[in-house]
């Protein structure tokens, strides 16, 4: 009943909404005038050549933001105008963009090469309202039959011969006009990155015979020279870098020091080398990493014949920053607080060095926990790091560090936890290293070295009676989760996108995609230390480190996720993750941190946090479910269509699938063992609907996820046939998109 009362609240203002547009619009259109209501094109994949779009609908089906707009109704009062901001104004059909839109698209079709192309468009009034129809027909094909080069520049000829081995153009390839441009730009760029300063896109134009017959195109590329007048001819010459100058800015508020080998090392452009575009791209880039500047602009100056001085103008950046962030919490119904402040400096060595030291405290009221002394839970930690802007690695060279845009991070953390069961105390040490090159599509993540020591000072007697000793409740998971740790580990992080790292923007019709393969191992040498030098060995058979037994484990995770962009407002969201992490020697349990979860706002939404698995274990002690309820193998599958619905809000439409695994049999986790048998039984699926808040620079996420299909012990197994909305929703609160 809560379920269909639900759905009521849901659809009955959006028909409020689809009434009120459908009715109080006419008002706002004079004589011979119509609403937009739709506007096609055969094939769809034009539809960005078309000038004039309807309003939006929500989902491909109501048009609320249009609704909204008519509910300020006529007048100038601050209200109207803020709810006309939030909605959109009606789309009154134009003819005159209409016309235009048949002329684009017939000009994009032709330059494909069907030179015979036509576009009729068709009108449908209905009433107050006109739907528009696009139809292509796109006649023959025209291919290349005969493709030459002509250069009338015989300078360039030695520079352009090896060019031409790679070319985008061939003999019988349609005669597509955009690859005719981009062969344009391409031989620009390349020539560009081998000194010829002035070259661009403008000095290559092309002669096309099209009188052949059979469909059939003649091309003729001509090169020009740098200039011609008459018979007399100004090739094009290459120039060299000059001495490369900095200027700082003057008025700025903030004034720089930073040592000069620091700015040297950002300069991609080496003195008496020949001209390279990518070369002040690439110094754009260092600049770019370099925190202690707020802008930075190179100008380049052409004083002798052949020589290019760059003048690089900076702007520094405000130097010392304090931030103060007072948060709320609430963890399972306990209410707290949390404060952080935060200190950066941005050149603490003079050589844009970024320090930051942060403190954080925490406070939570725990409420209904019988038999504990204390009723608090109260938490602070101290953090410190240092990034270098540079790549910080004994045998790495000042060519390689140049050419990479990197960073180099050591980090130092103490976290004290106090709660009434158990008092905890965590240590934690890394250095790490992330690279890539300006304006590629690879990135990397080298963790060098990570220390993880965990030690529990305190746990109270109820606690150790009740979950660690008492042989009728012995939890091996709990108890070893509960014991000292020491981690050494390093992992390694590999990720491929399809669109570049830096200097690229996604435009309309272009699928974005992501790969991520990360690799991490723990163990493994200080195991042969203590195997070589026979260290001391505890009661359950583990080597020891100073009287502390440390994890030994490999782990791997797969990520790849996926953007189909069917407009600038309607796209689909993709994903599948795969992880897996083997405790051996001389360890048989993963350490809690390393283990994998499912449910909440990034995973399988119709479960909350640490609520799903593993396999079809059914949770019983919500005091240890979040040990219990965690796996060696996860799996995520998602699949999210997104919309933009009006102002800022953005909507969303999603199904998740997926569980968490052990690789062991634990007693404490009945069900829970992976099988090749039975694994797609224990799949959970989840489907709903979110509403994102877009404000560019960040994105408030709400979620409400309902069960689908539930693999637990003792639960409704097909939730999706027999809904139960107190039983089945979750609602989750998130920053930023899940995927």
């Amino acid at each position: 009943m809560r379920f269909r009362t639900l759905i009521y609240a849901v659809t009955g203002p959006v028909l409020a909404v689809l009434c009120l547009t459908s009715c109080s619009s006419k008002k706002y259109l004079s004589e011979g005038q119509y609403l937009l209501d739709r506007s096609e094109v055969h094939p769809s994949s034009l539809d960005g050549y078309v000038r004039q779009h309807p309003n939006q609908r929500w989902f491909s089906s109501v048009k609320v933001p249009l609704g909204i707009w008519l509910m300020a109704g006529k007048g100038d009062s601050r209200m109207r105008r803020m709810i006309r901001r939030m909605g959109e104004a009606p789309v009154i059909y134009d003819t005159l963009q209409s016309s235009r839109s048949v002329v684009q698209i017939a000009t994009a079709v032709r330059a494909q090469g069907y030179l015979q192309a036509q576009v009729t468009r068709t009108e449908q009034p209905k009433g107050h309202k006109m739907r528009v129809r696009y139809d292509v027909d796109f006649g023959p094909l025209y291919h290349v039959r005969d493709l030459s080069t002509e250069v009338r520049d015989e300078a360039l000829l030695p520079t352009l011969e090896p060019l031409m081995g790679e070319s985008l153009l061939h003999e019988g390839m349609p005669f597509d006009a955009n690859v005719l441009d981009e062969e344009r730009s391409r031989i620009a760029t390349e020539l560009n990155n081998r000194g010829y300063y002035h070259f661009n896109k403008d000095f290559i134009t092309y002669v096309a015979d099209t009188t052949l017959g059979r469909h059939q195109v003649a091309v003729t590329m001509i090169v020009h020279p740098y200039e011609q007048h008459g018979d007399t001819v100004v090739s094009h010459r290459t120039y060299r870098w000059g001495e490369t100058t900095f200027t700082f800015d003057t008025t700025a508020q903030h004034p720089l020091h930073m040592r000069p080998n620091v700015l040297r090392n950002t300069v991609s452009m080496p003195k008496d080398s020949l001209y390279r575009e990518r070369e002040v791209q690439e110094t754009y880039g260092h600049l770019l990493r370099l925190g202690a500047l707020a802008a930075s602009n190179i100008q380049i100056e052409e004083r002798d014949s052949d020589r290019l001085y760059p003048n690089i103008t900076l702007t520094p950046a405000r130097l010392n920053t304090v931030k103060f962030n007072l948060d709320g919490t609430n963890s399972a119904g306990d209410f707290g607080a949390a404060a952080e402040v935060t200190y950066q400096n941005r050149n603490i060595f003079h050589g844009s060095e970024l320090f930051a030291v942060k403190a954080r405290g925490a406070f939570e009221a725990i409420r209904q926990l019988k038999g504990y002394d204390r009723q608090n839970f109260i938490e602070y930690s101290f953090e410190t790091s240092l990034t270098f802007p540079e790549f910080k690695f004994p045998w790495a060279g000042r060519n390689f560090r140049r050419r990479l845009q990197a960073t180099t991070e050591v980090s130092l953390k103490f976290d004290s936890q106090d709660r009434p069961e158990f008092h905890r105390r965590v240590v934690t040490g890394a250095m790490r290293y992330r690279w890539g090159r300006y304006g590629g599509k690879h990135t990397y993540r080298w963790d060098l070295l990570g220390l993880n020591y965990v030690f529990m000072p305190w746990i109270s007697q109820t606690f150790r009676e009740t979950y660690l000793d008492n042989p009728t409740s012995r939890n091996a998971i709990l108890r070893y989760n509960y014991e000292n740790l020491f981690i050494m580990n390093w992992s390694f992080t590999f990720a491929f996108s399809n669109i570049k790292a830096m200097g690229a923007t996604n435009i309309y019709g272009k699928d974005a995609w992501t790969a991520r393969i990360s690799l991490e191992t723990a163990g493994n040498l200080l195991h042969g230390l203590c195997t070589a030098f026979s260290s001391p060995v505890n009661s359950d058979g583990q080597h020891t480190l100073l009287g502390v037994a440390y994890a030994q484990y490999a782990k791997v995770d797969l990520d790849f996720s996926k953007s189909i962009r069917f407009s600038d407002d309607h796209s689909l969201a993709l994903h599948a993750g795969l992880g897996m992490a083997l405790p051996y020697g001389n360890a048989s349990i993963l350490p809690y941190e390393k283990r994998y979860f499912s449910g909440g706002a990034n995973s399988v939404r119709g479960w909350s946090v640490r609520e799903l698995g593993p396999g079809r274990f059914r949770g019983s002690d919500g005091r240890i479910d979040f040990i219990n309820q965690t796996g060696d193998i996860k799996l995520d599958l998602n699949v999210e269509y997104r919309a933009h619905l009006f102002w800022k809000l953005d909507g969303a439409l999603f199904i998740d699938a997926g569980n968490i695994w052990t690789f062991r049999d634990y007693s404490e986790q009945p069900g829970g063992q992976f099988s090749w048998d039975s694994f797609l039984e224990e799949i959970a699926v989840a489907y709903g609907m979110g509403l994102r808040l877009n404000f560019n620079y960040f994105l408030l996420r709400f979620d409400g996820g309902m069960k689908a299909v539930n693999p637990a012990f003792g639960e409704e197994r097909y939730p999706l046939v027999h809904p139960k909305f107190s039983r089945d929703f979750t609602f989750h609160f998130a920053v930023g998109l899940p995927f």
